[in-house]
């Protein structure tokens, strides 16, 4: 089996093990799957579940494509070469109750040639209302997964997702971060990349137990509909960095990706209320005042 085979097959198997994790928390709906196929090479399955106990929407998709990379990402990238596979698992959950926060992951693989081929990656935490005890929590767990393999990568990582999760135009970060990394590979990293597969499904395998920990401890939390207002705010700011500065995003935008698999990180139903300022002493104020870079939590 070939590497890039040996690592779209990883990820199918960690679609299909969060996919029956999260329906097990969820306890009503089950992701709904499509599998689908790219013009000009490969294809993915997209499973959306919608309108369950805990999850308002939520998308878990595997893709693993391949074909000619157009001429605006062969600039970004910097290459010459135009021939590419990518294979990945993303994930955006919007949960129901306001005091669920909103997860991403994503890991990917990309290749053009033996010399040429990276994996990237990350996880991160988007709260409407920001539980300083759950983001410690979250924020340690990522660190155990990437102290087994570097002792800096969890502070190198977690600082790019800092810098990377953040809106510019309104100044603030997307959420309490998490980690982020983008171009791994042996000369940069002192791995391998059997090495780097391990740490890319390290990550991976963090998901299910750390979100289901945190739907555990909020689902029944009660609200009333002034907080799922402010959701729809914060959800807002999501879509914002998701339209304007998602990478992701612009790479299937511009590689003819499957549109609804695209956009499925989008939440359900966001609100943009005109110059919108929380109450002083608010737990709303509170939340804006965590969205920072740079908090140390753990």
């Amino acid at each position: 089996m070939m590497f890039k085979e040996k690592v779209a097959e990883a990820y199918r198997q960690i679609q299909d093990s969060i996919c029956g994790g999260l329906e097990v928390a969820d306890g009503k709906a089950f992701f709904e799957e499509e599998i689908w196929e790219r013009d000009g090479g490969g294809g993915g399955r997209t499973r959306v579940m919608q309108h369950g106990n805990v999850i308002e929407k939520g998308g878990v998709n595997f893709s693993a494509v391949y074909g000619k990379l157009p001429e605006a990402v062969k600039k970004a990238f910097k290459v010459e070469n135009d021939e590419f596979f990518a294979t990945g698992v993303s994930i955006v959950i919007h949960p129901e109750n306001p005091f669920v926060p909103i997860i991403h992951m994503n890991i990917r693989y990309f290749e053009m040639d033996e010399q040429t081929r990276w994996f990237g990656g990350g996880i991160d935490l988007t709260p409407h209302y920001v539980i300083p005890t759950d983001v410690r929590f979250f924020h340690y767990h990522l660190k155990q997964a990437c102290d087994q393999f570097k002792a800096d990568f969890y502070s190198k990582f977690k600082a790019q997702a800092d810098d990377y999760f953040f809106i510019k135009h309104r100044d603030e970060t997307r959420g309490v971060g998490g980690v982020f990394y983008d171009r791994l590979k042996p000369e940069n990293t002192d791995l391998s990349y059997d090495q780097l597969l391990d740490f890319s499904l390290a990550i991976g395998n963090s998901f299910l137990p750390i979100y289901t920990e945190l739907i555990d401890r909020n689902r029944d939390k009660e609200y009333d509909e002034f907080n799922k207002e402010w959701q729809y705010l914060r959800r807002s700011r999501y879509a914002e960095f998701n339209l304007v500065y998602d990478s992701g995003t612009k790479f299937g935008l511009e590689t003819n990706g499957r549109i609804e698999s695209i956009l499925m990180s989008l939440p359900p139903t966001a609100k943009w209320h005109y110059n919108a300022q929380p109450k002083p002493n608010s737990e709303e104020e509170q939340t804006l005042q965590f969205l920072k870079k740079g908090i140390d939590w753990v």
